[in-house]
């Protein structure tokens, strides 16, 4: 997925220096990462659970908690924002647009957001209130995102073919439980053969999204903004 959101703001042709903003960074992986891509940028976080903050604030990286509902920066402050599997926990009642509206208050005229969000797929799910949790379909994440004064130059599906997996879980899950929310948890392990091939997959179809293709079905949205 990272190899994705690479390809994407490669094709932003950022500036060489600037100031990015991760907006629920959690415990501060993708911030170490933007390290390595953006070393000229200066980074900053945020995230509303304390135990993510303290854990990012463990390896050096510069993280303050807080909402992405109300973020604690003055307008026009950053270049670049971030924000990863976030839209869809937010509250079901208007939060990803207020969310929004927030980046878009703090990112410069023609500054660049990226976003990663959860997309439906099969089966169809509906909004989960008990957990916060909604998935999108292409054009409603559209709207709200051109709603907040966004120009979408990016929008489109990955995780499409190894998405195909997740089906028969989803499908034992919903038959378990009602409820729309079923996560994932997966433990860390070494690298094998299958998992390189994955990746390769995964490469393959962040360069079809790079280049303005869609794919028709997947279980991951992705779109690079520029404020209006």
């Amino acid at each position: 997925m990272r190899s994705i959101g690479q390809r994407l703001l490669r094709s932003a042709s950022l500036p060489a220096s600037g100031r990015v903003l991760d907006a629920g960074c959690g415990s501060g992986q993708t911030m170490t990462w933007l390290a390595d891509l953006l070393p000229r940028w200066e980074r900053v976080g945020v995230d509303v659970a304390s135990e993510a903050v303290a854990s990012a604030r463990s390896i050096g990286e510069a993280v303050i908690e807080a909402s992405v509902l109300s973020l604690p920066f003055d307008s026009a402050s950053f270049d670049l924002v971030i924000t990863l599997d976030v839209l869809q926990h937010l509250p079901l009642d208007g939060g990803d647009a207020a969310a929004l509206a927030e980046m878009r208050r703090v990112s410069r005229p023609g500054g660049t957001l990226l976003i990663r969000t959860n997309a439906q797929s099969f089966p169809r799910v509906s909004e989960d209130r008990a957990s916060l949790y909604r998935r999108y379909d292409p054009e409603p994440l559209r709207r709200v995102i051109e709603d907040a004064g966004f120009r979408i130059l990016r929008l489109g599906r990955a995780n499409s073919i190894l998405g195909l997996a997740e089906i028969p879980r989803e499908l034992r899950a919903r038959r378990k439980d009602a409820g729309s929310y079923h996560g994932l948890l997966s433990a860390p392990r070494a690298p094998r053969r299958i998992d390189r091939i994955k990746r390769r997959v995964i490469e393959a179809e962040g360069a079809l999204l790079s280049r303005g293709l869609r794919l028709p079905f997947g279980r991951t949205l992705f779109a690079l903004c520029r404020a209006a």
